[in-house]
């Protein structure tokens, strides 16, 4: 039996990526769609996978590159499995370790009051982490299973999270290699912009300051009509109330920063532990958190002023304000 001395067709790939330090290049947006196409079909091998997304992280993501790995994600869910009747999408990834994740209760806010949010995440792949699922739980929401299960639960209750491994299950396998890799790959920035159902509004939080300007970019790109994506507390959808907040947005083709002032003149200091319990507990108004409050306001005025909600920063926050005090407390009863 004789071996193949032909070179694997994902072996472009590769080869542009790492041909040392004067041959190497960026990924064109066709290539980057092309090669993340090839992995979500199966048509590669481990150690090309492991390669490349390693590859990648080393020079970071460009916003073509990351443009052309959404688009093959996208294409490759079933077009006919498209979610109707979301308003925002809204991606959960990170997890929370300094603070609970207030920002679901800037969600649920948000779904009282008419407005339809769909989140999808993926949680696990960092030890030491709360991730969503699990904060979710301890305010009596049962993560969806499927897409329509998705959707039925967007009609009743104006709001659902999804995990990733209904939506790409290939995608999920790949987030999960964190431990493996002890790395976060490509894969970690592609899926908060995947918006996998096209809500005309899409929010995003990252860690990393230098990659707000790349997912900005990489929104106008793939044509996302409304889009805002900020530094969030622990890299979640979060603004935190003890620091200025910049946010950089889309808006029908258009570039937009915006700077929302800290709230308060001193940080707070952080938990000693994460208790997903104060989650109901603050929600319904039996325990009183300065920090959580102003965090869970703060994170759903950006959101309404990305929505159109509201025209200025100060009339954002005194919507979200209003929400927050007639909200119905015997939600989680």
């Amino acid at each position: 039996m004789s071996l193949t001395t032909a070179e694997h067709p994902f072996a472009e790939f590769i080869k542009i990526l790492g041909k040392g330090k004067k041959g190497a290049r960026d990924l064109t947006q066709d290539e980057a769609y092309r090669a993340m196409s090839m992995i979500l079909a199966g048509q590669v091998q481990p150690i090309q996978l492991g390669a490349f997304l390693m590859l990648v992280r080393i020079k970071e993501e460009t916003r073509e590159e990351l443009a052309g790995f959404v688009q093959a994600t996208r294409d490759s869910i079933d077009c006919s499995a498209r979610l109707p009747g979301a308003d925002l999408d809204w991606s959960s990834y990170a997890g929370k370790r300094r603070h609970l994740p207030w920002f679901l209760l800037s969600t649920l806010l948000l779904a009282e009051n008419g407005i339809r949010v769909f989140m999808h995440g993926a949680g696990g792949h960092t030890e030491g982490r709360l991730y969503t699922e699990t904060a979710l739980q301890a305010l009596g929401i049962t993560p969806a299973q499927s897409i329509a299960e998705a959707e039925q639960q967007l009609a009743s209750q104006h709001f659902s999270y999804l995990s990733l491994q209904h939506i790409c299950p290939a995608l999920f396998d790949m987030i999960n290699l964190r431990p493996v890799m002890g790395l976060r790959s490509p894969v970690h920035t592609l899926v908060r912009l995947l918006n996998p159902f096209n809500a005309t509004h899409s929010i995003q939080g990252i860690f990393h300051p230098s990659y707000r300007q790349v997912h900005q970019n990489a929104a106008l790109i793939l044509g996302q009509p409304h889009m805002a994506v900020l530094k969030g507390e622990g890299g979640e959808t979060e603004r935190n109330p003890d620091v200025e907040c910049l946010v950089q947005s889309v808006h029908n083709g258009e570039l937009q920063d915006e700077i929302w002032p800290a709230l308060f003149s001193r940080r707070h200091m952080k938990a000693e532990q994460l208790d997903p319990q104060l989650l109901p507990a603050i929600w319904k108004g039996e325990q009183e958190d300065e920090f959580a409050e102003a965090t869970i306001i703060a994170t759903a005025a950006i959101a309404l002023h990305l929505l159109g909600k509201a025209s200025s920063q100060t009339e954002a926050h005194q919507l979200a304000a209003a929400f927050w005090h007639k909200r119905n407390r015997a939600r989680f009863n």
